[in-house]
């Protein structure tokens, strides 16, 4: 864990320039988009088999996180299939859950999911852009995002926006894949990363670029004190850090 002032670094804007298909001139949003309705009906495998299934227990202690807040309304931003917006109803039985995601594709198997579990009542989903939330000021007690940030065409806008909707006093809490820093295993990690994982995606989705952009934008994206830094400049105070399994991933929180 650390609460260390250190700047954001040379670096904290990379990721925004690692794009999903390099040959299109179409923005990274749009491509974004594009990448997260092509790979949809697959998405929800390949996140276990990425992850061998360890996502459910960081997203476990993402909500652990919260649960001392006890937010009564949570938005979930970039929610994608909805994991993350089910299980933190499920766990912390907020009055309600919004999640949003620029993926239509996505939302609709979200969709699918919490009419199967009936839950209709509680959570909900809309389309929309995570860099222009269509939610008033401080609506939110919670705000969160699971495996997204590294997604956001512009970073500080997104943690900007994200700051602007939640109420004082309310967390934001970001999960987030990083690389890990010990040689030996950061040798397995680049062997599974660059190599097993593209050919597998190509298999289930036929998407073989969106599995390529995965470990350029993990290795791209703010990681540690530099995350924590653009989580300041939006206005957050009380800004730590947690790094899980050996450093793959990387819980973030900070308090308005």
């Amino acid at each position: 864990m650390s609460t260390s002032n250190a700047s954001s670094g040379n670096n904290s804007n990379r990721v925004e320039h690692v794009t999903p298909y390099s040959d299109s001139s179409s923005a990274k949003t749009e491509q974004v988009r594009q990448m997260f309705d092509s790979i949809a009906p697959a998405y929800d495998f390949m996140n276990r088999a990425m992850t061998l299934g360890i996502d459910i227990w960081w997203r476990r202690l993402a909500v652990k996180r919260l649960k001392p807040l006890r937010p009564a309304h949570i938005l979930d931003v970039a929610t994608g299939t909805g994991d993350f917006a089910i299980q933190l109803n499920d766990s912390l039985h907020p009055e309600h859950v919004t999640g949003i995601d620029l993926s239509q594709g996505m939302l609709d198997e979200a969709i699918r999911k919490v009419k199967a579990k009936g839950d209709e009542d509680t959570i909900s989903f809309e389309q929309g852009d995570c860099l222009s939330l269509p939610m008033p000021d401080e609506t939110f007690n919670a705000v969160t995002v699971a495996f997204g940030v590294r997604n956001f065409e512009h970073l500080q806008q997104g943690y900007n926006e994200m700051a602007r909707v939640l109420k004082p006093g309310g967390m934001l809490c970001v999960l987030e894949l990083s690389t890990p820093t010990q040689p030996v295993i950061r040798w397995f990690y680049d062997l599974y990363t660059l190599h097993i994982i593209p050919w597998l995606g190509s298999l289930k989705s036929g998407d073989k670029n969106a599995y390529r952009y995965l470990p350029e934008s993990v290795a791209a994206v703010p990681q540690g004190n530099d995350m924590l830094q653009l989580m300041r400049n939006a206005g957050l105070r009380d800004a730590h850090y947690r790094r899980l399994t050996l450093g793959v991933c990387t819980i973030y929180t900070a308090i308005k």
